[in-house]
């Protein structure tokens, strides 16, 4: 039976799947095993870990649910002293939305574009019969105006199109909060965010939750993001139990091996080199926009990468970076300014460019999972610009997709593997073999690891750094993590709307006195400590006054 003292009490969670394979007989999985903890109101619990650790689906096992036929197979989960999992549907309807709410990690496809967001946000508060429409309407306004959303009078008449991710997300907390439930699932809500809208959404969150002593959930792969959030951690791994304690402990004397790598995650030692080599990329004074519109998205942007090193192109979203790439590329022409590719001038349309052009100018995209065809093996991905450049067929093709594969530490057995069969980490590696399958001298990383968890991105970081090293092929590296800049870039841009506002060798840019621009985009990066927002929060204020 639960105790007072605890609010919600999970014991011994047990949830399983029945998975399909298409040429083998359907199996029961556990995802979840044995995870047990307490949690009393006014307190977070920051459940961390890499993807496929159990933390999502423990966070709505708390609403008694079970996404895409996951079922809860065991153990025992109480709300208030009630055991929820044994209570009918009603009840448990009842409990959702109303004393138990979730906040998606994507607020963009959590929320319906043909309704208003005033409507939305109070719903199933209204549904849960909770309070009257009216009474419902100024409560979201008040939220509102807590989680520091402006006009918070008129912004509930909005759809969700005209605001901005992070303040539609704030706006979602404003949904979760709306009820005055007791306990709030947050899955993620800061990882699609850029650094700076980050650390608004964390001030407000934190905020709310202070301000209405709700008990939560805090789901994230990013221990430095937990950090200023929870008041406890819980390390999972494959639905396990790694450690549990105090979000100091955690953080400042972790007991665990796995735990260990995660507080030390990021921590590349790559000194910047230094060449006298001729450019092997030159951008110069380049302008664009997209077809249709007059609106400038580059204005006058120049770069230079040498041969064998990392140009790191670091700016928000909306920033221009993957702008700058689709020129660089050919897909997109500028209107003004021209690309030169050793010393000569690239065609500003891809059309337009030789194969040797193609061939050496290589590109690595942000989501690997749809720059697949899931329809092809490993072997076909990495095998076509084998035959399309070097027309390799037969033994000679399979020895050289034997050797990318064993370039990237997966090895020969993978080639006949589909992308379904691969990790997250392991259809990244395959995209990176099929650009060196090209023999390229560049490579344009288009944000590779911020879709992959810490320890992974980690690993393809070194994985591109010794290849690097091995091939001397250069990365023009586009990226909103400073962390990543810090740990491969050899020189940096910095952009702000479609312009570069700090451009130079790695030591140069990082070292003050800054742009305002960039001091905010430094300052905005969490670190590993707990406290770090109360600092960051005050350094803002005081730049604000002193403005």
């Amino acid at each position: 039976m639960a105790t007072d003292a605890a609010f919600l009490e999970v014991r011994n969670l047990q949830i399983g799947a029945t998975v399909y394979p298409p040429d083998a007989k359907p199996h029961d999985i556990r995802i979840v095993e044995g995870v047990s903890f307490d949690l009393q109101k006014g307190r977070v619990l920051g459940l961390i870990g890499e993807s496929g650790a159990g933390k999502s689906t423990i966070g709505l096992a708390t609403l008694a649910y079970g996404r895409g036929g996951v079922q809860i197979t065991g153990g025992e989960i109480f709300l208030h002293g009630e055991d929820i999992l044994s209570a009918g549907k009603k009840s448990v309807r009842t409990t959702r939305g109303s004393k138990v709410c979730y906040v998606a990690q994507s607020a963009a496809a959590a929320f319906n574009p043909a309704h208003r967001l005033i409507d939305q946000v109070i719903e199933a508060s209204l549904e849960n019969k909770v309070a009257s429409k009216s009474v419902l309407t100024q409560r979201a306004i008040t939220l509102f105006e807590s989680l520091g959303l402006p006009d918070p009078q008129h912004i509930g008449s909005r759809y969700p199109h005209q605001v901005s991710g992070g303040q539609l997300q704030r706006v979602m907390t404003a949904m979760a909060l709306c009820s005055q439930p007791d306990l709030i699932v947050f899955d993620e809500p800061t990882t699609a965010l850029d650094v700076t809208t980050q650390i608004d959404v964390l001030a407000a969150i934190r905020h709310a939750i202070q301000k209405t002593g709700v008990a939560a959930l805090y789901i994230s792969h990013d221990l430095a993001v937990v950090a200023q959030i929870a008041d406890e951690m819980m390390v999972l791994r494959h639905g396990k139990v790694v450690e549990h304690g105090d979000s100091r402990q955690i953080i400042e004397s972790p007991r665990q091996e796995y735990t260990q790598a995660l507080v030390n995650v990021r921590a590349i030692d790559h000194p910047p080199s230094t060449t006298d080599a001729a450019p092997l990329l030159k951008v110069g004074n380049i302008t664009a926009s997209y077809p249709g519109s007059d609106v400038a998205v580059l204005r006058d942007v120049s770069v230079q990468i040498q041969p064998g090193q990392t140009l790191a192109v670091v700016g928000e979203s909306g920033s221009g970076k993957s702008t700058l790439a689709r020129v660089i590329t050919g897909l997109l022409s500028p209107s003004e300014g021209v690309v030169t590719f050793d010393d000569r001038v690239l065609s500003k349309s891809l059309g337009g460019r030789s194969r040797d052009d193609l061939r050496e100018l290589q590109m690595i995209y942000q989501m690997a999972d749809v720059a697949m065809n899931p329809r092809q093996t490993v072997a076909t991905i990495i095998g076509r610009p084998l035959s399309f450049y070097f027309g390799l067929r037969g033994k000679q093709k399979r020895q050289r997709i034997a050797q990318l594969l064993e370039s990237i530490e997966l090895g020969p057995e993978y080639a006949d593997r589909y992308p379904a069969e691969l990790s997250g980490g392991q259809k990244q590696r395959v995209c990176i073999a099929r650009a060196l399958a090209a023999k390229p001298r560049l490579i344009i990383c288009d944000e590779v690891t911020s879709a992959l968890d810490p320890l992974i991105a980690d690993g393809i970081l070194k994985l591109l750094l010794n290849l690097q090293q091995r091939e001397q092929v250069a990365y023009l590296f586009v990226t909103h993590d400073i962390a990543t800049v810090k740990a491969i870039a050899d020189s940096i841009a910095v952009m702000y709307q479609g312009q570069v506002v700090r451009y130079g060798a790695k030591a140069e840019v990082l070292t003050p006195p800054f742009d305002d621009y960039t001091d905010l985009l430094l300052s905005s990066v969490p670190e590993m400590e707990v406290g770090w927002l109360d600092g960051a929060i005050a350094g803002r204020r005081m730049e604000s006054a002193g403005h």
